[in-house]
């Protein structure tokens, strides 16, 4: 399991922290650690998912998120 930060733009609230919340658990292989407005901190399945997916699925979710690298 690797450990990845996601910087996440336009969250404000509590529905924003659920809807990512959600994406990301969805993505398999990820394990949400914590999210916060503006960040989210995973353990992902290096086999099974990468960054970029974890990107994607806050994307789908309406944020813009960046691995922190």
């Amino acid at each position: 399991m690797r450990s990845a930060t996601l910087h996440i733009e336009g969250m404000s609230c509590g529905h924003c922290l659920n809807a990512v919340n959600q994406a990301l658990a969805a993505v398999p292989g990820v394990e949400i650690e914590a999210v916060q407005i503006g960040r989210a901190e995973v353990r992902y399945d290096e086999r099974t998912t990468d960054p970029a997916k974890l990107e994607a699925a806050a994307a789908e979710a309406g944020y813009q998120a960046a691995a922190a690298g």
